[in-house]
């Protein structure tokens, strides 16, 4: 595996949740961040058909977010399939996949052993790719990409991401009108 992309796997792979974040909103008498915890594993093991000489990582992220004001039993749950290649030696490209309509979302979770994609039947959405550059002095990957989703919507996802810990903010604009209901990243960190 290219060094950049070990790094970037090492950083995302494992079990990284907001806790602390909304811990110490809800102290403070607000809660402004969803609690939100991500599952991700490499799954490499889990594409079948993929030619020998293919580059790069898949990696499945489950995502667990409970709305503030909400309870666990309304959790929204989100699997993610990423597929990561290396370009120019400090940049990993973040393709976001398209997981496959029969596979139900309750089935694609990292401990599914009989999860399988089918190489031919996988392909980008129409988002991305996103580029994380490694910087060696601030040992972090950032990345700030943005584009459009729908009619009159845009996606940005800005990113710091570094050993322990994720920096994410995802927002949405419609007609050039942010929806996301906060304005500030949301602060995981590894368990």
């Amino acid at each position: 595996m290219e060094p950049v992309l070990q790094k970037i796997a090492d950083i995302l792979c494992g079990t990284l949740d907001n806790k602390e974040q909304v811990e110490a909103e809800i102290a403070s008498g607000k809660q402004i961040h969803p609690y939100a915890k991500h599952v991700t594993a490499l799954c490499n093991d889990k594409i079948i058909n993929r030619p020998k000489d293919h580059p790069g990582i898949y990696i499945l992220e489950e995502s667990y977010y409970i709305p503030p004001g909400k309870t666990t039993a309304e959790t929204e749950i989100k699997p993610l399939f990423f597929y990561i290649t290396a370009r120019d030696g400090n940049t990993a490209l973040l393709y976001s996949m398209q997981i496959p309509e029969h596979i139900k979302s309750e089935d694609a979770v990292n401990a599914n052993k009989d999860l399988v994609f089918n190489f031919n039947e996988i392909h980008p959405r129409s988002w991305g790719p996103a580029p994380y550059i490694w910087h060696d002095d601030e040992q972090c990957f950032t990345t700030d990409h943005e584009d459009p989703i729908g009619p009159g919507m845009t996606f940005r996802l800005t990113e710091t991401l570094r050993d322990g810990e994720l920096f994410v903010m995802e927002s949405v604009k419609k007609d050039g009108v942010q929806i996301t209901p906060y304005n500030t990243p949301i602060h995981y960190i590894k368990k």
